[in-house]
């Protein structure tokens, strides 16, 4: 296989962290922002949660736009747009400008992730898909604990207003590197034919790119079962997730008591702990399918479980201390990162073509964000009905566990190719499992 693939992934990686990063810091200056502009923890939830709706809205033109332009130009736009939303947030001085600020951040972010899902596809093996995938998917838990202490810092130093300037300049950095660097195989200089044909071969292509499934329909791919799963089960794995993305700062500064200073080393332990968990939950699953178990096996055997074991944030309501509750968060975090490495190696694996990989991995993650607006306004609401508890808030979550475990195990058929064949009558193309 070609070694340029790790560059290509590598990337994939940083982008991830500085997606998160720009994305995390409004949670981490939510306190001083609330302070500030006197705003109520609902009032605050509708900030936190605007990010998410245009986020969710763009999540298929992009994947859209991935699969027929190819990765290397949506990521650019995508990565430009967001990183001068990121700047223009810190400007704002109103309610009313930073949703307006978080709306186009949340348009710009959502080309990352389609994107990325099309370079794994492109560069990578069946094989390696799930560490591929948990590479680029660790950036999540990266960003997520370097903007802890980086933006407690600026904000510490400067105030809250600079922390989004200084963070929304690390995109820019990064797009001059990419535009130099990447390139899809069969045009990088460094791939030659017979590693491309290899490539073609190991990544599957022959096994489900025929004439019927690049014509395939969409609505009755949107409509397979797989599909259906996916959706399901990565909406309640990111509306656990996305705690962690907009209100665990807050939690941890108002429910534990902790201060900036703790915030910024002691918070930032469970996406430490998550780091691991993206490249073991990839790296397993590739494990089990290379000794010989079945995709689907492999797959599923590490969503359901880790679905299962992050439900743990549930014991986090009746933690007496601080270091069980840290400790049950960090758990929580490093299982949802072992499901995301195999739930983002999905779409590649059941796609009936290449064309249709980064937009069903738009689908899915359009789901999951739609749970970040219910996580964000939900905790919002709760913390305002009951006076500032995280009780109600955190056994939801642990439910959605649950659910999520369920929708892998029994709603998601076979991981493998969706195939289209014409019927007796030579109708439109109808799906059924590979």
């Amino acid at each position: 296989m070609p070694k340029a693939r790790w560059t290509m992934i590598a990337l994939c990686f940083f982008a991830s962290t500085i997606n998160y990063i720009d994305r995390a810091n409004l949670a981490v200056a939510a306190p001083f922002i609330q302070r500030e502009l006197h705003l109520t923890p609902t009032t605050m939830s509708f900030v936190l949660s605007a990010f998410f709706w245009t986020y969710a809205a763009m999540q298929i033109p992009f994947g859209w736009l991935a699969d027929r332009i190819g990765p290397r130009i949506t990521m650019a736009v995508s990565v430009v747009w967001w990183s001068a939303f990121t700047m223009v947030t810190g400007m704002m001085r109103s309610v009313p400008g930073l949703m307006t600020a978080r709306l186009l951040l949340g348009a710009g972010e959502a080309g990352a992730y389609p994107a990325c899902t099309k370079v794994v596809s492109l560069w990578f093996s069946r094989g390696e898909r799930g560490i591929a995938s948990g590479i680029f998917t660790s950036g999540v838990e990266v960003g997520s604990a370097l903007s802890l202490p980086i933006v407690a810092w600026v904000i510490a130093v400067f105030g809250w207003k600079w922390s989004f300037l200084v963070t929304g300049t690390f995109g820019f950095v990064w797009v001059i590197a990419w535009i130099v660097l990447y390139r899809d195989p069969d045009q990088h200089p460094r791939v030659s034919a017979e590693q491309y044909r290899a490539l073609r071969i190991a990544r599957g292509d022959t096994s489900y790119r025929d004439a019927h499934a690049e014509a395939a329909p969409w609505a009755s791919v949107l409509r397979h079962r797989a599909v259906l799963g996916m959706t399901l089960g990565f909406f309640c794995m990111n509306f656990v997730k996305y705690f962690f993305i907009t209100w665990f700062p807050s939690y941890l500064m108002n429910a534990r008591g902790f201060s900036l200073a703790q915030l910024g080393t002691l918070g930032m332990l469970p996406a430490l702990c998550a780091i691991p968990g993206s490249w073991l939950g990839g790296a397993t699953s590739d494990a089990l399918f290379r000794r010989g178990w079945s995709m689907t096996a492999a797959r599923k055997t590490c969503l359901v479980g880790g679905m299962l074991l992050s439900s743990c944030i549930t014991l986090c309501a009746f933690a007496d201390s601080r270091a069980i509750a840290i400790g049950l968060f960090s758990l929580t975090y490093l299982s949802l990162s072992f499901v995301s490495a195999n739930a983002w190696s999905l779409p590649a694996d059941v796609a009936p073509s290449p064309r249709h990989v980064a937009t069903i991995s738009a689908i899915q993650n359009t789901a999951s964000n739609i749970a970040g607006i219910l996580t964000s306004t939900f905790t919002g609401i709760m913390l305002t009905v009951t006076h500032g508890s995280f009780a109600i808030p955190l056994l939801t979550a642990g439910a959605f566990c649950v659910i999520g475990a369920c929708s892998y195990l029994f709603i998601v058929g076979p991981v493998e190719p969706i195939r289209f064949d014409r019927t007796e009558r030579g109708a439109q193309p109808q799906l059924k499992a590979g």
